[in-house]
């Protein structure tokens, strides 16, 4: 289901930058918002949250400014990613890198943790619509690992445009008739399709170098061995084909190593898991020895080192965040309703 996130108008608009974050900031990040009010005032924007991501649709007749600053950022340093499609009328981005403009049918990309400032601007008929998803940076670099620059925009023309969008508008309209799992994997199929798109449009060509494709290749070995408690460089380079020495080389170049790749992604595995399950679905133990650690005593000393608790800790703060949030997205619709 979605809930109205703000609705301005020429009775509230002056309000409208204490409001567009919703009613408990949860949206977006801190910047500078207005509305011209020389034109008709009317700008709604409706969101639907799934799981770490939002989707919000907006909808104007008014132009409106957005800008943020390096003081906001240290003042709310909110890292997230806003990914749009822009439907009627333009957005302009002014960044450091100089202004792009995003008209009707393009995608853009701007960044929270980078300053810039935007200018939506309604069509000839007076009318204005964009349809993002808001993604936290540190979800969406499991799909792109390199940078995209803020006011990075392109036509979202072709098939798998068209795809990754008709994905988002599903859930978006979908009225609550999928699971937030169910959901969630179609967000995450979209971001995919975007990020290959993405990283074709950053190559020129859509070519990866050699080393690009070795490195592909080693990650997905990976992937796939990361359950395996004898997981080694010996064995990843025997399997891919090259030496030792040449695959620690690839994952220095992309700014990691060998242990801390594998620690990392078995320890965001394990803390999905225990997001997700209960300990009657599935025991702390368990969950260690299947994402590949030798003792359960390791997986939790190492848990709580990154994360701060203990998987017992964690899973339990996990389920009582997913409870709250279901509680408030009930309250919301029984508002809604009463309305």
């Amino acid at each position: 289901m979605t809930e109205l996130l703000f609705s301005f108008n020429e009775r509230n608009y002056r309000d409208c930058e204490q409001g567009f974050r919703g009613s408990n900031n949860q949206e977006y990040y801190l910047g500078e918002y207005s509305i011209d009010a020389d034109t008709v005032v009317d700008v709604r924007a409706d969101k639907k949250a799934v799981g770490p991501y939002s989707l919000v649709r907006v909808k104007a007749r008014s132009r409106q400014f957005f800008r943020r600053s390096w003081a906001h950022i240290r003042e709310d340093a909110t890292d997230v990613m806003v990914l749009w499609f822009v439907k009627r009328g333009c957005l302009a981005v002014s960044h450091q890198s100089g202004q792009s403009v995003a008209e009707a049918g393009d995608f853009a990309l701007t960044r929270s943790m980078t300053p810039f400032a935007m200018d939506c601007v309604p069509d000839h008929e007076s009318q204005h619509e964009v349809f993002h998803l808001i993604v936290p940076t540190h979800l969406f670099r499991q799909f792109l690992s390199h940078d995209i620059n803020t006011g990075f925009s392109l036509p979202a023309r072709g098939r798998q445009w068209a795809l990754a969008e008709r994905l988002l508008c599903d859930v978006y309209d979908g009225g609550g008739e999928l699971s937030e799992a169910a959901e969630r994997v179609l967000v995450e199929s979209a971001l995919g399709l975007i990020a290959d798109l993405l990283k074709e449009c950053s190559d020129g060509q859509g070519r990866q170098s050699l080393s690009e494709q070795r490195l592909q290749e080693v990650l997905r070995y990976i992937e796939v061995r990361l359950s395996d408690p004898k997981l080694s460089t010996a064995m990843v380079a025997e399997a891919c084909g090259i030496s030792t020495r040449y695959l620690s080389h690839l994952l220095k170049q992309s700014g990691t190593s060998f242990s801390t790749l594998v620690w990392e992604q078995r320890l965001k595995t394990a803390s999905r898991w225990l997001a997700t399950t209960e300990p009657g679905d599935i025991s702390i133990a368990e969950i260690a020895f299947r994402v590949g650690f030798k003792s359960p005593a390791h997986f939790s000393r190492l848990f709580k080192r990154v994360y701060g608790k203990g998987p017992r800790e964690y899973r339990i703060a996990s389920r009582k965040a997913l409870e709250k949030q279901h509680q408030e997205m009930f309250e919301a619709s029984v508002s809604g309703t009463l309305q």
